[in-house]
């Protein structure tokens, strides 16, 4: 089943939060929109975990929220007092009716994760196919105090190294989620190597930074 945004109707920057429907329903991310919880339940009353693709405010903010709501194990990579299960490079992880592998993909956070499946990747905030600085491969901010450029192009060469011919969707924390052919010839893979080819010609991603 397709991932569900549970914060597309959030008035405040926020995350794209995915809620997974599936043997084991699982939440990747958990936004900053008051009410998450609640949207979530208007879809299931059972939340199995929460994946956490790295601990940014506007991406946990409401984890506390969501937890206080449902008995649900909670998956990250760094250490975080709500933490049940700590994520390494090359885990496997339920999500849905899918397991993921989880690919250690740094550079915009210490943290950072990502997550392949067989037909669809959560990207987190590494790569995203829109946002205000590009419209069709993006990369994460790399701009603030702990993030580092050269890393997270280590980061996208190892997603591509890693990320099988047969994913068609990509869900990136931010923007709108990619599908292969809805609205052009890309995949996936095209929309990754976009983005790090404008991160490794140094194309700023905002006007005053990195």
């Amino acid at each position: 089943m397709e991932p569900i945004v549970v914060t597309a109707d959030a008035e405040q920057f926020t995350c794209n939060a995915y809620l997974v429907p599936g043997e084991r329903t699982t939440l990747v991310d958990a936004g900053t929109m008051p009410g998450v919880e609640d949207v979530i339940a208007d879809h299931t009353d059972r939340l199995d975990a929460v994946v956490i693709t790295h601990q940014h405010a506007d991406h946990v903010e409401q984890l506390d929220a969501v937890l206080d709501a449902f008995d649900a194990d909670v998956y990250a990579y760094g250490d975080h007092p709500r933490r049940t299960h700590e994520l390494e490079d090359g885990d496997a992880v339920p999500v849905g009716d899918d397991e993921y592998e989880v690919v250690y993909t740094p550079g915009h956070a210490a943290d950072h994760v990502s997550l392949v499946g067989e037909r669809a990747l959560f990207s987190g905030d590494v790569v995203v196919y829109n946002d205000s600085a590009f419209s069709d491969g993006s990369f994460g901010r790399t701009d603030m105090p702990g993030q580092s450029r050269e890393r997270l192009i280590e980061s996208l060469r190892t997603l591509l190294d890693r990320l099988p011919d047969s994913v068609t969707a990509m869900y990136a924390g931010h923007g709108d989620p990619f599908v292969e052919n809805e609205g052009g010839e890309d995949t996936v893979r095209d929309v990754i190597e976009r983005a790090l080819g404008r991160a490794e010609r140094r194309e700023p991603k905002y006007p005053d930074g990195a």
